[in-house]
């Protein structure tokens, strides 16, 4: 892929850009959209740079930056208790991980063969992952049609968010909203004196293993490599602050513009087609989901609710907060998620290499 920024890149465009980007948060945040501070700005400069003259530029390094900050979220939910969670529950978690990624390759193949997409950007368009990782992961993997990837993922997150909080309070899941949960629990706030001194080392190692990985040609390294060095500093015994609001929404704005400007709509080939396959597998996917946690329910005694909310392919941070609405099992709900996050980052990468390269091999191989 060329890069979208060269060096010398003018300043009026990075500046356009942000101010873009700012608007569509903003209006996102007005009209409480979903996840405003990442969807806004990558619609708004998806749209800003489709519409206006003006030259849209956004350095690689700005989303590397928000990455490492995400990357830092990530390795504090590395804790002690919930590596302990998923340890208890690791076969079940390996088995139902499995079979939802395997059931993915099969809706993959479908949508690829119905929309003459190849398979390597199908498959990349139906892992159960974060947006954000997803895009990353499919950035570094050749052959991969990026926009169709992203919309794709985007769809899905859409109706992830629409369905499951129905399904989950619908007859069928049985979830009851918990007048308790909407108290405020008593937290840590998190501010920026909290992050004084040792979110200053934790900053530092997240920066010095995020260059450590990229330069080893780590797999999503400014999101992995703080990730891993968080937990290994929790693990030391260092206490990990949580980060204040604003560099949160900072960092989902740095990688939402960077997002939009990799949309190209125009080279979407059969564009009512494309988005509709994109929308029945994320339902597809959706189905799967339930399907498998009735499953999980019968192995664990667990209710509906929390047997959907631990496999649902939506966000940790999502579905923790539907898992507490409900007074659900939120300790299995977090460990379900975590692991497959974890087990997408780290065995999804050279697995997919490993599929690819035996498929190009077997095509030239049958040619």
């Amino acid at each position: 892929m060329e890069p979208l920024v060269k060096r010398g890149s003018n300043v009026k465009g990075i500046l356009f850009t942000l101010v873009t980007a700012i608007a569509g948060a903003a209006l996102f945040k007005l009209l409480h959209g979903p996840i405003p501070w990442l969807l806004g700005p990558m619609i708004a400069v998806l749209i800003g740079s489709s519409v206006f003259k003006v030259k849209y530029v956004w350095p690689g390094q700005l989303r590397n930056s928000g990455m490492i900050i995400v990357g830092y979220t990530i390795g504090l939910s590395m804790t002690g208790a919930a590596l302990r969670e998923m340890a208890g529950l690791l076969p079940s978690m390996l088995l139902m991980t499995l079979l939802l990624l395997i059931l993915c390759a099969g809706i993959a193949y479908i949508v690829s063969r119905l929309s003459n997409i190849d398979y390597k950007t199908a498959l990349m368009g139906s892992i159960p992952g974060g947006l954000t990782q997803i895009v990353a992961l499919a950035e570094e993997t050749k052959g991969v049609d990026l926009t169709i990837v992203t919309v794709t993922q985007v769809i899905r997150l859409m109706l992830i968010i629409v369905s499951v909080p129905l399904l989950v309070f619908s007859p069928i899941f049985g979830g009851v909203h918990n007048p308790a949960a909407a108290v405020p629990v008593p937290v840590e706030a998190a501010s920026w004196a909290a992050f004084f001194p040792n979110g200053v080392w934790f900053a530092i190692v997240c920066v010095v293993c995020a260059l450590a990985g990229n330069r080893i040609k780590f797999p999503t390294a400014f999101l992995l490599g703080p990730a891993i060095g968080t937990a290994v500093l929790q693990g030391l015994g260092m206490y990990g602050p949580a980060l204040p609001p604003l560099l949160l929404n900072a960092a989902q704005l740095l990688i939402g513009a960077y997002i939009g400007l990799l949309l190209k709509p125009g080279k979407l080939t059969q564009k009512l087609r494309t988005i509709t396959l994109a929308a029945t597998s994320g339902l597809l996917l959706i189905a799967v989901a339930c399907g498998l946690s009735e499953l999980l329910a019968m192995l664990h005694t667990v209710s509906p609710a929390t047997a959907l909310l631990s496999l649902a392919p939506g966000g940790m941070d999502q579905m923790g907060i539907l898992a507490h609405e409900i007074d659900a099992d939120l300790s299995m709900v977090a460990g379900y998620q975590l692991f497959r996050t974890f087990f997408i980052f780290f065995l999804v990468p050279p697995l997919l290499r490993f599929i690819f390269h035996w498929s190009a091999k077997r095509v030239k191989q049958t040619g």
